[in-house]
């Protein structure tokens, strides 16, 4: 019999349907890597936002894919998914009322988000859509495969690496061209 430790999150989650306790390992294995990604995203909140992903998963655990060992990318996705709310919620508190559809919301997104990162990243970060930027940092901070990110964010693996190229090339431009402004 295997030990917790070297169980797939799969059967971990599976068992903590009839034992929570068994979801202890599934957050210990997890945590410093969620943790990390949602601080280094949102500093003033992120711990707060690492710790409300796990109880959403928990609360939802019983909807867990069971086909996937790795529990990551669903985390990963509820934790995106809670950082893009706060970083909306932030931007419209923040913000005049927009009598328009579009636009806004996701300049204003990328502005809070891209603030709380400092100013160089945050100024080519606001030029990425939010879509985009989601799948670049889960790409480069996460560190999660094409297919894992498809999986967190529920879209095709080929959308996945159309955003991330997308995002590498704005970014890219954007960089180029405060290089070239400030020689």
């Amino acid at each position: 019999m295997l030990s917790t430790l070297e169980r797939p999150d799969a059967r971990l989650i599976a068992a903590s349907l009839t034992d929570p306790a068994a979801f202890a390992a599934v957050f210990d294995r997890h945590w410093a890597a969620i943790h990390r990604y949602c601080t280094s995203r949102a500093p003033s909140v992120g711990e707060d936002l690492a710790a409300e992903t796990f109880r959403i998963a928990f609360d939802e655990r019983a909807k867990y894919d069971p086909r996937y060992d790795d529990a990551r990318p669903w985390l990963y996705g509820i934790a995106t998914n809670l950082l893009r709310r706060f970083f909306r919620d932030a931007a419209r508190a923040s913000a005049p009322p927009v009598t328009r559809e579009g636009g806004f919301e996701d300049a204003a997104l990328g502005r809070v988000e891209a603030a709380a990162l400092g100013p160089a990243l945050a100024a080519a970060l606001a030029t990425v859509a939010p879509a985009d930027r989601d799948a670049l940092l889960l790409h480069a901070w996460a560190e999660l495969t094409y297919t894992e990110i498809a999986h967190a964010t529920g879209v095709p693996v080929g959308t996945v690496r159309s955003r991330i190229h997308r995002a590498r090339t704005l970014l890219r431009t954007h960089l180029e061209r405060t290089r070239d402004e400030r020689a």
